[in-house]
């Protein structure tokens, strides 16, 4: 199974990062990436396919951000190469972003008619071909120093021919945020599963009822990972339901189509050894810059910088300045 294509959808401007996210998409706000570079998240995350042995990637954007996300990263490479005399390792960082400029691709939403209607967009830019599906506000940090998150999900989706969604062992209270699966572990094969049923954000009551996923830990649930493999069937199933209609409040999700592809045949759900981080919740942002940081290059600076703050919080609270006397 060939996987050369990635669609990263990135049409969503990001209410909870307002003002933030109005000059800019949030996928272009700065975030230090474990290499101790600055640089968009958009870039972070395309790097990830790149890495992982995806050749093109395509970012569904809203109308009128193609130019303005290559005018952004041409500035930035750019800038780079005037830096690259003086500073050794921006030549290094330069030349990352060109050969990434050189393998981007556009498509546009025209309409905010949701997830599975942006994904549906890419199917032009995509063809007839599996490809790798990732969010434009989440970030990865594998917990495995040979393979990032998106090449665990690759080589396991080329081993075995099929659809594979990452998913995550998440706490019963949680569910309610993400889509949630239930399954049959496959044999020698640690961490996989056969999909039976998945739903979009489940009540913990309806989890308890039809999720339940035997030999996970009590309590917990398989929760979508924000990132797949899936066949170009997807895309006839979710034309399907572009021709019943949507806008004027009627959006177009992926769970359902999802479901409909674990009826017709085999896909499956990987545990995935690392953590999600999506940046477009209200601190998410700060979450995901600490963890990368925790995980990155500058590990000791971190964790410095945050004893230091959590120590003068703790003095603040307690009645002190934070300064000696």
């Amino acid at each position: 199974m060939q996987i050369k294509k990635a669609v990263i959808t990135a049409a969503g401007r990001g209410a909870l990062l307002y003002p933030a996210s109005d000059p800019v998409q949030k996928s272009m706000l700065p975030v230090v990436d474990l290499d101790g570079r600055v640089k968009p998240v958009m870039q972070i995350i395309a790097e990830e396919a790149l890495e992982s042995g995806i050749e093109e990637v395509c970012i569904v954007c809203a109308p009128g951000d193609q130019a303005e996300y290559l005018r952004l990263f041409s500035q930035r490479r750019d800038q780079l190469w005037k830096d690259a005399g003086v500073e050794p390792w921006a030549r290094e960082q330069a030349e990352r972003l060109d050969f990434l400029i050189g393998r981007l691709h556009f498509t546009v939403q025209q309409e905010p008619w949701g997830y599975g209607h942006a994904v549906y967009c890419a199917h032009q830019a995509v063809g007839q071909e599996p490809f790798l599906l990732l969010l434009g506000d989440h970030l990865h940090i594998s917990h495995r120093k040979d393979k990032r998150c998106a090449r665990q999900l690759l080589d396991l989706a080329r081993a075995e021919s099929c659809s594979v969604a990452a998913v995550q062992p998440t706490r019963e209270h949680l569910v309610g945020l993400y889509g949630t699966l239930s399954g049959k572990r496959v044999a020698d094969r640690s961490g996989v599963y056969q999909i039976e049923k998945i739903l979009e954000k489940p009540s913990l009551s309806l989890a308890e009822l039809e999720l339940q996923t035997p030999g996970l830990r009590a309590g917990f649930y398989l929760c979508l990972f924000g990132t797949y493999v899936l066949s170009p069937q997807i895309f006839s199933l979710l034309e399907e339901e572009v021709a019943k209609g949507v806008g004027e409040g009627r959006t177009l999700l992926l769970t359902p189509a999802l479901q409909r592809l674990a009826d017709q045949g085999k896909f499956l759900a990987m545990e995935i050894q690392g953590t999600r981080h999506d940046i477009g919740t209200r601190y998410g942002l700060l979450q995901a810059q600490i963890a990368m940081g925790l995980a990155g290059e500058g590990k000791s600076e971190v964790l410095e910088l945050l004893t230091e703050t959590l120590a003068e919080a703790h003095l603040r609270s307690a009645g002190g300045d934070g300064h000696d006397d």
